[in-house]
């Protein structure tokens, strides 16, 4: 993530502070050999996603559009909030970035919402989850193509031993075609998220994505709401409801959010997909932490499977080593002549 994209002289944004340059698309290299610590950010936010599942019960009952609205309308200032007081410049979208912000607001958070909602009343809840945790092989192929690089053999590798461990976490369930359908539209709302954020990484930074992405999902759920929902239902919410969104919105959408797209712009969609694996897991553990009981032998190998992934897509390769037997040994510099001492 670039906490503080570079503005141009062209450009407008909603701060005036200054700021730190954003960098450039992350290479092959960069991404194969970025160490342990620029995944970090992903992990912790993908266990954040993956609570959210545990807290999502609480509002099973609450109007769909509504509390997802009032959710991101708050993360949206939030976000405004902690770019002002981190004195981040938050670049103002322009031309095409239009289309790639709001399509990561309309798929990755308002279609997604939808999927599930509607999925769940076709399909038991484990069947989109096993679908959500297929994106890893989704990011791996299409992710480096739109980073302008190959994709990674390793990563390709890796994303089905961690498809097939979440899945053995999640375990499957019945459904019907109508719920195959929002379950594959679930997975491709996922992936989107995260692929239609890559364009617009390098000038804009985990920040700005962020922020832009949250405020035009908040406008269309708004929207939303207004169309097919009656909004006043959300004066029937509980303490327990409320306190739910309001975790929703700081930690899962402004707090993950962040996290996510740093790591994104740190070592590439590809190799961060494989942390999605990471989710089901962390749901699994909120679960246990909320009463639920202590998970079974297959949910316990299912852990071993999505770690043995994960350590084997997530190594870092020596690409500076690499890079050197590659070019060769440096070509000999002839040394200046040695002066000639005078004879006599």
């Amino acid at each position: 993530m670039q906490t503080q994209p570079a503005s141009t002289p062209a450009s407008t944004s909603t701060s005036t502070s200054a700021s730190a340059p954003a960098s450039a698309p992350v290479s092959a290299p960069a991404a194969a050999s970025a160490p342990f610590r620029a995944l970090v950010p992903g992990i912790a936010g993908m266990a954040l996603v993956g609570s959210s599942v545990t807290v999502s019960r609480a509002l099973v009952g609450a109007p769909l559009f509504a509390t997802q609205a009032v959710r991101y309308v708050a993360a949206a200032l939030l976000l405004f909030g902690l770019a002002r007081a981190a004195r981040v410049t938050i670049l103002w979208p322009r031309g095409r970035e239009w289309l790639w912000l709001a399509g990561i607001a309309a798929a990755g958070l308002v279609l997604f919402n939808v999927a599930v909602v509607r999925g769940v009343a076709h399909a038991e809840p484990a069947v989109i989850a096993v679908a959500v945790a297929s994106v890893p092989i989704l990011l791996g192929l299409l992710g480096p193509l739109l980073e302008g690089r190959r994709p990674s053999r390793r990563v390709l590798l890796a994303a089905p031993v961690v498809v097939a461990g979440a899945v053995l976490v999640e375990g499957t369930g019945r459904t019907d075609a109508a719920g195959v359908a929002w379950a594959a539209l679930a997975l491709g709302c996922e992936a989107a998220f995260t692929l239609l954020a890559v364009p617009v990484l390098r000038r804009h930074g985990a920040w700005g994505v962020s922020v832009h992405a949250v405020w035009l999902g908040a406008l269309m759920l708004v929207g939303l709401a207004v169309a097919f929902e009656r909004p006043a239902g959300l004066w029937s919410l509980g303490r327990a409801q409320w306190a739910a969104a309001g975790y929703l919105a700081v930690m899962v959408t402004a707090v993950a959010f962040l996290l996510w797209y740093r790591t994104v712009a740190a070592v590439g969609a590809g190799r961060a997909g494989l942390l999605t694996g990471i989710a089901p897991l962390a749901a699994a553990g909120a679960g246990v932490l909320t009463g639920s009981g202590v998970p079974g032998p297959a949910v316990w190998l299912g852990l071993l499977v999505v770690i043995a992934g994960l350590a084997a897509g997530l190594r870092p390769d020596r690409a500076p080593r690499a890079a050197a037997r590659a070019e060769g040994p440096a070509p000999d510099v002839p040394s200046a002549p040695r002066p000639q001492e005078p004879t006599g």
